[in-house]
């Protein structure tokens, strides 16, 4: 029988199970808000949905060899800094290089060795086919960007139906920079035959005036006289180019072709060269001529932006005329294609060098140049305009290939062009040696280089 203290506790525990299982009180809903009335935020907004933020390129950095001429260094640099400007992760490290024959056995060593910089500033024609730039170097030719570079241009760095670099700079005349304000005053006019340019020099010398600079301190300067005169050689012997590349004409038993050592001889002989012409430096040659000290420079134009730079007040006293030959009918200029931008295969940055070749073939890539470095002859970028205020020279030089009377210069032509021809020329210029032993020691500097290219003949 259950006492009354048990039954008491058995109703107290049945009412709480009771309340525990009942339901929750039901809410009442609050009225809609009308249309036009924002809804109440919420007490505790939700975290915000994560958008990922666009990765900042990662830094790059490129090296670059260039010459320690002052005009490269200027063109360069332009390019570089344009370029770092427009892309701030990229960081381009310019080294200052050697020129002349220097430059051709640091290039040629580095890219034996798998040392070469990111990207190299070197001659486009015959020295980079010394290179062998199907094996050393990026081929260029399915990049869009080389579309904007004119074709005469491509195939002076091709090797093998591949291309492998962009222009730097417009093309250049080689002849002879003249200082006009000289010429006015010992009453002299351009000469377009040898025997005039020969009779020019000695009232020059009679003036007390030194006929002709030349800077035999940077071996590579020899070289014009014989270089620039191609376009007498050529409307002489049509065929030389092909012949000269067959081995079937020879420098040495091709009279038009020996003529540019001659007058390397004769100018020696006959005293035209300046003081201490054996030391003097390309710079210094140019000073020379825009203070009025010398009359004449054979000289790539190119120059006449390098005086321009340095010497302001004289860049528009300075113009050009090309090498004279025998005929006056048949006088013309010959001519350089500017030297170009490459990609050695060893870059670990390929891409990245790419993509600045692509500013260098552009006309932004032009202008760069153009506000750096006044332009001394045509761009070969397709679309790059020269400033109306261009130095007279380049507009002589433009009035010989506008006239249809210029020429490739033959190492655009051939693919041989012999390492030691700025000693040879230098050997002759000085009395070391004559023009034909000069001549004829040129013939056999070129034999191994064109063996090595396996050329047809040798």
């Amino acid at each position: 029988m259950f006492s009354i203290r048990k039954i008491f506790l058995l109703f107290v525990l049945l009412a709480v199970i009771l309340t525990a299982c009942a339901p929750a009180a039901t809410a009442v809903p609050a009225p809609a808000a009308p249309a036009d009335t924002a809804a109440p935020a919420p007490t505790s907004a939700p975290a915000p949905t994560e958008v990922p933020a666009t990765a900042a390129p990662a830094p790059v950095e490129l090296t670059f060899l260039v010459g320690s001429n002052e005009n490269d260094q200027l063109m360069n640099h332009a390019l570089a800094d344009a370029y770092m400007a427009l892309h701030p992760n990229v960081t381009i490290n310019i080294e200052s290089g050697p020129t002349g024959t220097e430059a051709d056995n640091l290039v040629k060593t580095r890219l034996a060795t798998g040392e070469m910089n990111d990207l190299f500033y070197y001659n486009s024609g015959s020295l980079l086919q010394a290179l062998h730039p199907a094996d050393t170097l990026v081929d260029l030719s399915q990049q869009p960007f080389m579309a904007n570079i004119v074709d005469s241009f491509k195939q002076t760095v091709s090797q093998n139906g591949q291309v492998f670099g962009v222009p730097v700079g417009t093309a250049s005349a080689g002849g002879i920079l003249y200082n006009t304000k000289i010429f006015a005053q010992v009453g002299i006019s351009v000469p377009k035959t040898w025997a005039e340019f020969e009779a020019n020099n000695e009232k020059l010398k009679a003036a007390g005036i030194a006929p002709v600079i030349v800077t035999f301190g940077d071996t590579w300067t020899s070289q014009l006289f014989v270089l620039a005169d191609y376009y007498n050689v050529q409307q002489a012997v049509p065929t030389f180019a092909a012949d000269y590349t067959a081995n079937k004409a020879k420098y040495a038993s091709t009279p038009a072709a020996m003529a540019g050592f001659s007058y390397m001889q004769e100018g020696f002989e006959k005293g035209w060269w300046q003081q201490d012409y054996a030391t003097t430096k390309f710079d210094q040659g140019l000073k020379l001529l825009a203070d009025g000290k010398g009359a004449q420079y054979s000289m790539l134009s190119f120059a006449l932006g390098t005086i321009a730079t340095n010497s302001p007040e004289a860049g528009n006293d300075i113009g050009f005329f090309a090498l004279p030959g025998t005929d006056a009918s048949k006088n013309g200029a010959t001519i350089w294609m500017p030297n170009a931008v490459y990609i050695p295969k060893t870059s670990k940055h390929i891409a990245e060098a790419e993509d600045f070749l692509a500013f260098i073939a552009s006309t932004d890539g032009a202008d760069a140049i153009t506000a750096k470095v006044p332009p001394t002859g045509p761009y070969v970028i397709k679309g790059a305009k020269l400033p109306d205020n261009v130095l007279p020279g380049v507009k002589e030089i433009a009035a010989y290939i506008d006239a249809g009377s210029s020429a490739p210069a033959l190492e655009f032509l051939s693919p041989i062009k012999g390492p030691s021809l700025e000693q040879l020329c230098v050997a002759a210029g000085t009395g070391q040696m004559d023009a034909a032993a000069a001549a004829a020691a040129y013939d056999e500097d070129v034999k191994k280089q064109a063996q090595q290219l396996g050329l047809a003949g040798w």
